[in-house]
C-alpha cells in the first residue's frame, strides 16, 4: 500500500536525452530554487533495481510531480514511439486515484511544447490544463514556478521571470563552478547538477 509523501519533494517526468537537456536543466533549477526536492528515475544507478519499480517508489514518495510529455515522436526501426512519459503520468494519476488519503493530495503539472497537441496521442486526459511551453527553457521556468506557488501556497517562491534571470546567471557561471569540482558541464549527472545548484543557492540565494 502506498506510505506517506514527503510534502516537498516533486517528481520530474521528463526526456533525459541531450535536446531536452536545457529545459531538464531548468525544472530542476526552478524546483530547488522554490525550495523544494526535485526526484527523477536518474536519481540512483543500480543495476540490481528494477527500473520501473524505483519509479513506482519516487513517485509514491511525491507530493508533486511534473510531467513533459512533449517527447512522442517515432524512432527506430520499425519506427515507434516512446510512451515513457505518458506512462509515468498515468501511474501519478493512478497513485492519486487509487492509494490513500495521502496519495490523493497529490498535485501534477503536465508540460507539453504546444497546448492541444496531446490531444492526437493521449486524449484521454482532455479537459485537464495542460502548459505549453514551446521548448523554450525560460517559459518552462515561468510555468513551473508559478504552478509550485500556487498548489503550495508558499508566497515565498519567487515569480518566474527572476528565476528565469538567476538560471541565465548560474548557466553563465557553470563552467567556473564545474572546474573547480574537476568536472564538465556535458559529463553532469543529475545528482551532480542537483547539488552543484543546491550548493550555489545556499551561498547566492
Amino acid at each position: 500500500m502506498p506510505t506517506s509523501t514527503a510534502a516537498r519533494d516533486v517528481f520530474i517526468n521528463c526526456p533525459f536525452d541531450s535536446t531536452y537537456k536545457p529545459v531538464f536543466w531548468a525544472i530542476v533549477f526552478t524546483v530547488l530554487r522554490s525550495g523544494f526536492s526535485p526526484r527523477c528515475a536518474l536519481e540512483a544507478d543500480d543495476s540490481s533495481e528494477n527500473r520501473l519499480a524505483r519509479i513506482q517508489a519516487i513517485i509514491e514518495e511525491c507530493r508533486y510531480g511534473i510531467h513533459d510529455i512533449s517527447r512522442t515522436e517515432v524512432d527506430g526501426d520499425p519506427p515507434l514511439p516512446r510512451f515513457n512519459m505518458p506512462l509515468e503520468l498515468g501511474l501519478f494519476f493512478g497513485a492519486k486515484r487509487y492509494g490513500n488519503n495521502d496519495q490523493r493530495t497529490k498535485r501534477a503539472l503536465v508540460l507539453d511544447r504546444e497546448q492541444y497537441r496531446y490531444q492526437r496521442f493521449i486524449s484521454d486526459i482532455a479537459g485537464a490544463d495542460i502548459h505549453a511551453h514551446g521548448a523554450d527553457p525560460g517559459k518552462c521556468i515561468e510555468q513551473v514556478a508559478t504552478w509550485l506557488r500556487t498548489q503550495s501556497r508558499d508566497t515565498k517562491i519567487p515569480g518566474g521571470r527572476k528565476i528565469s534571470e538567476e538560471f541565465e546567471v548560474f548557466q553563465s557561471q557553470l563552467g567556473a563552478i564545474c572546474a573547480d569540482r574537476g568536472l564538465e558541464p556535458d559529463e553532469l549527472t543529475f545528482g551532480d547538477f542537483a547539488e552543484l545548484v543546491a550548493a550555489y543557492l545556499t551561498v547566492d540565494p
